[in-house]
């Protein structure tokens, strides 16, 4: 790996916005894609702070710092990327579920998500089930991801998957969830297709909906 994507990556760590352009710009000059500094600058980066708040060296403060510093770089990114590669995955849809007011991670998942090539449609917070569903109709979406914080509205995932079946259109949807309160055993009780445990991890399992709608 380049010197200039480690950096990257502990500018991130280091929560550093002040040199997280002219580290950006370090690696473009030495060939590096938008892409490529994304996945292997940004998003290693942003897997090191969820490593050190797992281990409680890092804590609220922290994430929300280093979520500003990808924000900085991945919007500078964004222009130096051709109208191709955005939005070229298709659509995803993103909302925190109904009662819940957290977007921290999920603003960070839908950041990732726009530089890996998705189209992100980000409903915020407290959304109920039935704006989601109208959106998914209106827009044609079939790749939702789920934000829940809180323990108490858990089940307010499951009240969008009802909505969804109700209408006909879950089969032709696949839903990822996250979220502190999440695990891949709340994601089958909720009857949902995923768990995402880190917005890193969460672009792959998009990916992975692609695929498996593509071939379905």
């Amino acid at each position: 790996m380049k010197e200039c994507l480690l950096e990257v990556q502990n500018a991130v760590i280091d929560m550093n916005d002040e040199i997280i352009l002219d580290l950006v710009n370090k690696c473009l000059d030495e060939g590096l894609t938008p892409i490529e500094i994304i996945d292997d600058g940004l998003a290693k980066g942003l897997e090191g702070v969820g490593d050190r708040f797992d281990a409680g060296e890092y804590f609220l403060a922290e994430l929300i710092m280093a979520g500003e510093v990808v924000t900085v770089a991945t919007t500078f990114l964004k222009t130096r990327m051709s109208p191709g590669e955005i939005g070229k995955k298709g659509k995803v849809l993103l909302a925190t579920v109904r009662g819940d007011i957290h977007e921290i991670g999920k603003n960070i998942l839908g950041m990732i998500l726009g530089a890996a090539g998705y189209e992100v449609i980000d409903l915020g917070a407290d959304v109920s089930a039935e704006t989601i569903l109208e959106t998914i109709k209106e827009q044609n979406i079939n790749l939702v991801g789920l934000s829940v914080l809180l323990t108490t509205m858990v089940n307010n995932i499951k009240e969008v998957v009802d909505a969804l079946s109700a209408a006909g259109v879950r089969e032709q949807t696949r839903i990822a969830i996250g979220g502190a309160c999440c695990s891949a055993r709340l994601a089958e009780e909720m009857k949902v297709d995923a768990y995402g445990e880190s917005a890193v991890a969460a672009v792959g399992i998009f990916d992975g909906f692609r695929e498996a709608l593509a071939a379905s």
